[in-house]
């Protein structure tokens, strides 16, 4: 997986809501990630396999950023 790809996710990860982050299941969190970043560049399926599986890796991380995000907001 190239570092672009990666920077891209993460990228999108940080535009996306937090609270539509934290209100996803796991599952429809990948696909929602997944489907942002396939509009930005049409992946291969390699490429999207290795996402997928990266992803679910992460999901923990992902959303205890998000939840960070969103108590600064509240704060």
């Amino acid at each position: 997986m190239s570092p672009t790809i990666l920077r891209q996710l993460w990228s999108i990860i940080e535009q996306t809501q937090a609270q539509t982050l934290l209100s996803l299941s796991q599952a429809d969190l990948v696909n929602c990630l997944m489907a942002k970043l396939q509009q930005k560049k049409n992946l291969s399926h390699d490429e999207c396999h290795h996402l997928n599986h990266y992803i679910n890796l992460r999901a923990a991380l992902i959303r205890d950023l998000a939840q960070a995000r969103l108590e600064e907001q509240m704060a």
